[in-house]
């Protein structure tokens, strides 16, 4: 993809992701995969950023022997999402305004 993802927008897929259920990281970042290029070693940061600001919590649990570290989005991340998610709109109209000459599939 020609357009690069903002830390912002990153950190709303992710929340986004999560609000539907919780994942560990390897399977997070193979679904983010379908969307922008995402390697692991970028998504561990963010989601230790994402958990310091109170918006995940993680807990780990057995899978064939060793543990795996689960994320679960908390209450405080379900706000941030909402509010990425009323900017996200606003955006994207506005972009839309621009780029496609005020075409608006809404």
């Amino acid at each position: 993809m020609v357009f690069s993802i903002s830390s912002a927008l990153l950190d709303a897929c992710i929340l986004s992701v999560l609000a539907k259920g919780d994942t560990y990281g390897y399977a997070l970042t193979q679904r983010m995969k379908g969307v922008v290029d995402l390697s692991e070693s970028t998504l561990y940061p963010v989601l230790r950023r994402l958990q310091k600001a109170g918006y995940l919590e993680t807990y780990d649990q057995q899978f064939q022997g060793r543990n795996r570290r689960f994320y679960k989005i908390t209450e405080l991340g379900i706000q941030a999402l909402d509010s990425y998610q009323k900017e996200w709109v606003e955006y994207k109209a506005q972009v839309e305004s621009i780029l496609l000459g005020g075409a608006n599939d809404e």
